[in-house]
């Protein structure tokens, strides 16, 4: 016996099974699906790496007056007096004192603006950089 057709449901067609929907062509080439020339895009962040740093070292020499050593501390790698005077001693006893570690441009600097400055002053004062 066949089963009767009700008016308020709706009809089935019959789909083979396992059939994908089809898709138009303006849906296939919004999804990027077949045909030749398709690829994939990639866009990679850039690593950046941090900047290699520099030790700005004062020497001991001598001739030139502490006090003067201290003001060019305080003066160019803006040191209190207390932490000016304490590297200041630190390079009379041990020979060498850090005044500051900076990048390769900044510590090139300080040091250039030091031996002018001492240089001005008529003072044998060297300052130094090395990598950290």
């Amino acid at each position: 016996m066949k089963p009767r057709a009700d008016k308020n449901r709706p009809t089935r067609t019959a789909k083979p099974i396992g059939a994908a929907p089809r898709m138009a062509d303006d849906d296939r080439k919004r999804r990027n699906e077949g045909g030749p020339g398709t690829a994939v895009i990639t866009k990679t962040k850039p690593q950046t790496k941090r900047p290699n740093m520099y030790r700005v070292l004062i020497l001991n020499d001598d001739y030139t007056p502490m006090e003067f050593v201290v003001h060019v501390l305080e003066r160019f790698f803006g040191k209190d007096h207390e932490a000016a005077t304490r590297i200041m001693l630190h390079v009379h006893h041990h020979g060498i004192g850090e005044c500051g570690v900076y990048t390769y441009e900044v510590a090139e600097t300080k040091v250039t603006q030091v031996m002018d400055f001492a240089r001005k002053h008529q003072h044998p004062l060297q300052c130094v950089m090395e990598k950290k």
